[in-house]
């Protein structure tokens, strides 16, 4: 699809939503074309490999075109849609339905980008309602194109006979030139040597299978190619080597993707080193307790977290040089005098570590509402990428899991992590007798370039010796 280059039409292009991001995914449209927007609106919410970012179109007009369905990962300063504005919004908003099912009918669809079609892969919503009647008024004119458009907008049936009176692709008119399918497939496909405009889609909203593809190596091989049969036998392993029946292939995208490219490279760039020490926290759970009936702390979340936290904000106050990052081209170490405190958090979308900027100068009712507004974010999947960035030093909570502890991977370019283990209640040796306390394991990694033995073990002392005692809070304060 050219870029219209009328001036009453303007192109509204893939922004870098993160820092150096170069591409993201369209996660849903807001509306369709023929809708009328206002300069703010969101037209469309996307996930780059840092997090869902909703995008708000910066004119007001009437949305002409979808340049890209859902699930499309388009690259950075990309147009994704058409909006005409001034004049040209009210030649739009009614023509518009039967311009984009010429576009349908006569524009070639390049390799390797989608076309650019009403209600392309969107799911079903209101507006729908509009391509309906764009559907039926070149009906009797355009019956081919006006019947796959309105398969597009999810109108049609399923079958893909009333679009196509050629008999020989009875697939190809569900999705137009380019049918749906899954990158993975699509490579399937390739290996295979097989056609995707003649597969018969199983799956929902008409996507290709990989059940598809290998049901059509099954049907066309023997007899469109005999001869081809033995060279045929060179990608047979990766059918075989699949069972739908009892295996889930999962796309590993956006937040997972990044998240396992950063671990990985975390892991085999800087040097771990892990220390563990168990504490009694009695004495914190009980603070914990007198807090909550605080009324300084109404309406904000007091959990452990919130006093572990702080613990390891002193601790760093004590020990700055554990609050450093490792400059790899200069080979030195860069002391941090501020403490943008990571939290990892598990989302729908994979783990992610967003970070409270300058917690180090937050007091303890500030750094209440800051972790409540964090988790809260991440929970509803609206972290800002810019809020993933930056970090210093990272906690992770596997306690809530149940979990005693664990050997936490470095988030990349930070010097430490810190794991809390469960806490629970377990025989403990106070004031010379056993009794019943609340225990708690902690373990720190650091990064072993920066951080030597000795840094590494002060630190994690220290916390310990906070959680252990908190009035040491104010007394190291």
């Amino acid at each position: 699809m050219t870029t219209m280059t009328d001036s009453s039409v303007r192109e509204f292009k893939m922004p870098d939503v993160g820092e150096g991001l170069t591409e993201a995914e369209i996660l849903k449209w807001y509306v369709q074309p023929g809708d009328t927007v206002t300069d703010g609106q969101v037209v469309c919410e996307v996930e780059t490999a840092k997090a869902a970012v909703e995008l708000p179109i910066p004119y007001d007009g009437v949305v002409r075109e979808l340049h890209f369905p859902e699930g499309t990962t388009v690259d950075v300063g990309t147009s994704i849609i058409a909006v005409a504005v001034g004049d040209g919004a009210a030649a739009v908003a009614e023509p518009v339905q039967e311009a984009v099912a010429e576009n349908v009918a006569e524009e070639p669809k390049p390799e390797g980008r989608q076309p650019v079609l009403v209600g392309y892969g969107v799911s079903t919503s209101a507006t729908r309602r509009r391509p309906r009647k764009g559907a039926e008024a070149p009906a009797a004119a355009q019956a081919p194109s006006a019947a796959i458009q309105a398969e597009l907008n999810g109108h049609g049936p399923a079958a893909p006979a009333p679009a196509a009176p050629a008999p020989a692709a009875p697939a190809a008119p569900v999705t137009g030139d380019r049918p749906l399918a899954k990158p993975p497939v699509r490579k399937l496909a390739k290996d295979l040597g097989v056609d995707l405009a003649t597969v018969v889609p199983s799956g929902p909203d008409g996507i290709i299978t990989r059940e598809d593809v290998h049901a059509a190596v099954s049907a066309t091989t023997p007899a469109a190619e005999p001869e081809a049969a033995p060279a045929a036998v060179a990608p047979a392993p990766s059918p075989t080597s699949y069972d739908g029946t009892r295996e889930t292939r999962v796309l590993v995208k956006g937040v997972r993707k990044a998240t396992a490219a950063a671990m990985v490279g975390s892991a085999f760039t800087a040097p771990h080193v892990t220390e563990f020490v168990t504490v009694d926290v009695t004495r914190t759970m009980k603070l914990l307790e007198e807090l909550k009936q605080d009324k300084e702390y109404a309406g904000l979340r007091v959990n452990p977290l919130l006093l572990i936290a702080k613990a390891l904000l002193v601790a760093i106050r004590r020990n700055p040089d554990i609050n450093a990052s490792w400059d790899e081209a200069a080979q030195e170490i860069v002391v941090k005098h501020y403490v943008n405190l990571g939290i990892a958090a598990a989302t729908p979308r994979g783990l992610i570590v967003p970070n409270i900027k300058d917690a180090h100068a937050q007091t303890l009712p500030q750094l209440a509402g800051s972790l409540g507004e964090l988790v809260s974010t991440a929970r509803e999947g609206k972290t800002s990428p810019a809020a993933m960035q930056g970090g210093t030093v990272t906690i992770t909570n596997v306690g809530v899991f149940g979990v005693d502890t664990g050997t936490p991977i470095l988030n990349p370019g930070e010097s430490a992590i810190l794991a809390v283990g469960a806490i629970k209640l377990q025989p403990w040796v106070h004031k010379g007798k056993v009794k019943p306390r609340q225990v708690t394991t902690l373990a720190l990694s650091f990064d072993h370039r920066l951080v030597d033995g000795e840094l590494g073990s002060k630190v994690l002392a220290d916390v310990a010796a906070v959680l252990e005692q908190p009035k040491r809070l104010i007394s190291w304060a």
